[in-house]
């Protein structure tokens, strides 16, 4: 066992231990606590949870990758911008209203605000965005596994499935929010002590925000010695209609997420609802304004380390992660097809995954840090993991299985179902993350527009628009997920569509069917029956400060 491997089973061991500890500390005998944590979880450490929720294996592992690699900084950074920006929008538009409506989940809001059609078909939703969501986290999983601690994918997805099904299906939110404020810490701690070191070491600045500054005329230059865009070129990779889009999809479908968007009814107040928003945003900036240094050091590195070398004489950490296939030609196949000559960065393609798991070994960093930093991407993937799949639990056992089936179940009873459902939660998402899809990469992402076609709109419309109907949400909803959904499968390489409609990106589409709801709730909400004049009442009034009499007994399952 190498040295790596060996740091990195200390830190698996202890940080598991950990989260299975406060999973039991935490564990719920009510629905209350497994579903939305007795509602009892103070701002700060809300705060903590919801950017752990949020800075899933895609933000830990892959964000870098795609700002430095897939893309030139400048076109990465519609990344950037697009999940944060969400944030601000779910502070402002959507976070205080529905924590003040009080309900379990975003299909529960749906089903109250609109009807049970209306309901079932956000639970459809939840349940697709949900899962096409999760597989990336548990192929995050088997990827840290594999590379770090030498044992097979399969493997290394069971494992992160069992610790999953202990702190998850044993605490519920209650256990998932704890041990997520305790993973948020081990994924920070382990992006910044890189990034941090390799900053001092390149610049003496330990301030890698600032310290990146440095670098980009130096990057720009051997980018333009590659024939590559500028590092910091604008619009040079994705036009400014397809940055527009692309941004806004990313924001819209962040405040549409239901694994999101259900952190603040864990809250304890609607004011706690919003200060849990402003700190979910500070500590999520602390990743985001790291990962473009981490992504221009690292490329930087990587450039210089392969410039008109041969296979004898690159340095380790390319052998290492050529090893397990995330380097090969830029034709596809392994590096060994390179033979004995000289190549250099443009011969050969590396996967976005290995620009953050690799930075320490290409910093030149010492095995403990190489093995936190793996620690971090575990904690990233399976915090939001187990988010996605109480998503999936709660939708089955309180939206479907206790207000559909058997609205007389007992609290025993919903819990027994809630903790089946996040059971076969997690052996679906396991398989799906042992056997991903061939598009799987392609389509997390689109998770957000997904989010953004379906929710954001009927929520926005339910909490500002008193008299959207029913109807005009349910066709809204299917209209909107539809259209997205088929477009980003026309789309996708393997039908040859890769350039779909005017060249909108379906990482850009859900813009396009966001709005599409918008019209179909509106134009539907026109002609059918309007809601009761005690919903618009209520309607009114969860915009207002205060607790009034009727949102009160909405709360309290009066009305």
């Amino acid at each position: 066992m190498s040295d790596i491997q060996l740091w990195t089973l200390i830190f698996a061991i202890i940080t598991f231990s950990v989260y299975i500890y406060i999973a039991y500390a935490s564990r719920v005998s009510d629905t209350a606590g497994f579903y939305i944590a007795g509602g009892g979880i103070p701002a700060p450490a809300n705060g903590a949870a919801i950017a752990a929720d949020w800075m899933s294996a895609a933000s830990f592992i892959s964000l870098a990758g795609i700002v430095g690699l897939s893309y030139n900084g400048y076109a990465g950074g519609v990344f950037l911008m697009g999940w944060t920006g969400g944030y601000v929008l779910l502070a402002l538009l959507l976070a205080p209203y529905l924590r003040k409506f009080g309900k379990y989940t975003l299909p529960d809001f749906v089903g109250d605000r609109y009807s049970e059609t209306a309901r079932l078909v956000a639970v459809l939703a939840a349940i697709v965005v949900s899962f096409v969501y999760v597989a990336g986290q548990m192929a995050g999983v088997g990827l840290v596994f594999t590379r770090f601690l030498n044992v097979n994918t399969t493997t290394g997805v069971i494992i992160g499935m069992t610790i999953v099904f202990f702190y998850a299906v044993l605490g519920g939110m209650k256990g998932i929010t704890w041990t997520q404020v305790a993973q948020y810490s081990v994924l920070i701690i382990a992006y910044l002590i890189p990034a941090v070191a390799v900053s001092a070491k390149v610049t003496g600045i330990p301030l890698p925000q600032i310290g990146f500054g440095r670098i980009l005329e130096e990057l720009n230059g051997l980018q333009a010695d590659f024939g590559l865009a500028e590092y910091s070129g604008a619009f040079t990779q994705i036009s400014m209609p397809n940055m527009i889009l692309i941004t806004a999809a990313l924001m819209f479908g962040t405040a549409g997420l239901p694994h999101v968007i259900v952190r603040f009814y864990t809250a304890k107040s609607v004011r706690a609802a919003r200060y849990s928003a402003l700190w979910a945003i500070f500590f999520i900036a602390i990743l985001y304004t790291t990962a473009p240094s981490v992504a221009a050091f690292t490329k930087l590195q990587i450039i210089k380390d392969l410039t008109a070398t041969s296979l004898a004489d690159v340095p380790g950490w390319f052998n290492t992660w050529s090893d397990v296939g995330l380097i090969t030609t830029s034709g596809g196949g392994p590096v060994s097809d390179l033979g004995t000559s000289t190549f250099s960065y443009s011969d050969v393609m590396i996967n976005n995954d290995i620009i953050v798991l690799a930075s320490p070994e290409i910093g030149g960093l010492p095995a403990p840090i190489v093995g936190l930093v793996a620690a971090g991407a575990l904690a990233a993937a399976l915090s939001t993991a187990s988010g996605l799949l109480l998503v999936i639990s709660s939708s089955v056992a309180n939206d479907v299985y206790y207000k559909r089936i058997n609205p007389a179940a007992t609290e025993a009873k919903q819990l027994l179902v809630g903790r089946c459902a996040m059971a076969a939660a997690i052996v679906v998402a396991g398989y799906l993350g042992i056997n991903p899809p061939g598009f799987v990469a392609q389509v997390v992402a689109l998770a957000f527009g997904l989010a953004a076609a379906s929710f954001f709109p009927i929520l926005v419309l339910g909490i500002f628009w008193k008299k959207a109907t029913a109807a005009g949400a349910a066709a809204g909803m299917i209209t909107g997920l539809t259209v997205t959904m088929a477009y980003m499968i026309w789309t996708i390489d393997i039908y040859g569509n890769s350039d779909g409609l005017w060249n909108i990106p379906e990482t850009g589409f859900g813009t396009i069917g966001m709005l599409i709801n918008f019209a179909v709730t509106i134009v539907v909400s026109q002609f059918t029956k309007k809601p009761s004049p005690q919903m618009q009442e209520l309607v009114e009034e969860i915009r207002y400060p205060g607790r009034t009499q009727l949102v009160a007994a909405h709360q309290d399952g009066e009305v």
